[in-house]
């Protein structure tokens, strides 16, 4: 018997308390919840937000970080069922960080190249690598939780992918605080806290998810 045949038959046989799909629906509207109610509650807006929203690179900020949660869940929502295909899905992470890429080359174009250090630098990188893991506890949470539902071929990389969507939606909420707009900035540092939270989902997940 194939190794693929093996899981979708333990899969079937396997007692069901609640479909997958519904509990990665809820574990998504806890963990927004639960990332919002902190962020609001420790955080809140930046100070100028009336004045930011009217500026194309603090907005860019919410397209880049809505990609990649989107897109994230997407994947989190199709990893958790044995032999479903993840190419499309797969691929479509790719969108968050080749919009990034794109707004960075543009603003390497139009600015000064003697201020890409200090855009790049800026003055929240401590609060990002902060914050961001912060606000992605309860999300990761949720949908750890909710991936106990499922049979995950690859736990640790089901577990990465859930560090990825939670911290695509509390990269979400930061970035309404956050005063550092540039996309050079969001390229440095928004990604290394991204990673971090990716990497604890992977380790999470390879004890938590395993089957």
């Amino acid at each position: 018997m194939k190794t693929d045949d093996l899981i979708n038959l333990l899969a079937q046989d396997a007692p069901v308390r609640m479909r997958i799909g519904k509990a990665l629906t809820i574990a998504v509207v806890a963990g927004i919840l639960i990332s919002g109610g902190l962020f609001f509650a420790m955080i809140g807006f930046r100070a100028d937000i009336d004045t930011a929203m009217q500026t194309i690179r603090f907005l860019f900020k919410f397209v880049v970080t809505i990609a990649l949660a989107v897109t994230a869940c997407a994947v989190v929502f199709r990893i958790g069922r044995p032999g479903t295909s993840l190419r499309v899905s797969g691929w479509a992470l790719l969108a968050a960080p080749l919009l990034l890429l794109a707004a960075a080359a543009v603003e390497m174009a139009v600015m000064p190249s003697d201020s890409w250090s200090a855009r790049m630098i800026g003055h929240n990188a401590r609060f990002c690598l902060t914050l961001i893991p912060l606000l992605s506890i309860g999300p990761l949470a949720c949908f750890l939780l909710a991936l106990r539902y499922s049979a995950p071929e690859k736990p640790g990389v089901a577990g990465a992918v859930a560090g990825l969507a939670a911290s695509g939606i509390a990269a979400t909420f930061y970035a309404s605080n956050c005063t550092d707009d540039s996309p050079l900035f969001v390229l440095l540092w928004y990604p290394i806290a991204i990673a971090l939270v990716t990497a604890v989902g992977y380790v999470l997940g390879k004890r938590i998810l395993r089957w």
